[in-house]
């Protein structure tokens, strides 16, 4: 009897079971980090907004110690190409307002301040391990109007979520020594409410639109927030 071989056929379920890249559902809000897609080229004349989260598992930045720790980190960050001119510290974040000569400087100092701040973040706090686990969102500032209104954000953001109390200016940023306040003409807000602004801890700015520019919408009033949104 002839014997009929039977050739076995392999299919190619190579892809079937297990988790497949891309697949579910894309993260959302805190969890979805920032987008790591090239930025874009920057212009020397023009400000930086960046705003940079820390572990959402570590202590609140809201406090003098910790204040302490980050504006001395910002100062000592100042090169000649590149400068953190205003900032804030909020709970779990910080916004920063900078300004560089190139993309290089920008991503350079910005990168070196970060992990200068990480480190003496971790001393004072006895540990060790990631401070900011993402990468930093900078958004760039080309408009007199866009920097008013950053400006407005920076200073105004703990106010915007009642962190402020009955406090005119937020103590844990540059608001004491920023000199673009108004005082508005009929207003609860004293003129001692707003004091004389202390010898500045950061370097000036130099961009046209971060020194005079936004001053063409006005000065800045104390008790403004931010836009909603």
């Amino acid at each position: 009897m002839k014997t009929i071989k039977c050739k076995q056929h392999e299919f190619g379920f190579t892809h079937w079971g297990g988790k497949r890249r891309g697949a579910g559902r894309k993260p959302k809000g805190r969890r979805a980090g920032v987008s790591h897609a090239k930025r874009p080229r920057h212009v020397p004349r023009n400000p930086v907004l960046v705003t940079q989260k820390i572990d959402l598992r570590l202590p609140l930045l809201r406090n003098e110690p910790t204040h302490r720790v980050v504006a001395g980190a910002l100062a000592a960050s100042t090169k000649e190409d590149f400068r953190v001119v205003e900032y804030s510290v909020q709970n779990d974040h910080l916004h920063l307002m900078v300004e560089a000569q190139d993309e290089r400087a920008l991503s350079r100092w910005l990168k070196g301040l970060f992990v200068r701040l990480a480190r003496a973040l971790n001393r004072m706090w006895g540990r060790v391990g990631n401070v900011f686990p993402d990468r930093y969102h900078a958004r760039t500032l080309t408009t007199p109007r866009a920097v008013r209104n950053a400006l407005v954000y920076i200073f105004g953001n703990a106010r915007k979520h009642g962190a402020l109390g009955r406090s005119v200016l937020d103590a844990y940023s540059s608001a004491s020594s920023f000199e673009g306040w108004k005082l508005p003409a009929s207003s609860q807000v004293s003129a001692d409410s707003v004091p004389t602004p202390p010898p500045r801890l950061l370097e000036r700015a130099r961009t046209w639109l971060l020194t005079l520019g936004w001053r063409r919408h006005g000065l800045l009033d104390p008790r403004e927030r931010p836009a909603t949104g």
